[in-house]
């Protein structure tokens, strides 16, 4: 990290304490996945982090695309977009990228 500070994550990459995700944290845990974050991908970050602060839950898949269509439109509101930019378990990737618990129901 560049600030040399040790963030730890458990087996699966997510963190094991929430309150160390920030902005640079994120941008490690994307480069771990060989993702660089973009406009884009902060985009769908924010709706998730949103999403969580609400109900205490991570988006698994199926509320993911439901939530990212309602809040940033049907064009981005596709598995095959938010494949593009985070990976073939968007879901998963993008609850590590913003420092939050895995989704259930997601393998």
């Amino acid at each position: 990290m560049p600030d040399k500070r040790c963030i730890a994550v458990d087996k699966d990459g997510y963190l094991k304490d929430l309150q160390d995700w920030d902005q640079s944290v994120a941008h490690e845990l994307a480069r771990a996945d060989h993702i660089e974050l973009t406009d884009k991908h902060w985009e769908i970050i924010t709706l998730v982090q949103a999403f969580y602060q609400q109900t205490g839950l991570s988006p698994a898949t199926r509320a993911l695309v439901k939530l990212v269509s309602q809040q940033a439109g049907a064009d981005k509101g596709k598995s095959i977009y938010l494949m593009k930019l985070f990976g073939g378990k968007p879901a998963l990737s993008i609850s590590r990228i913003a420092g939050l618990p895995r989704p259930a129901n997601c393998f």
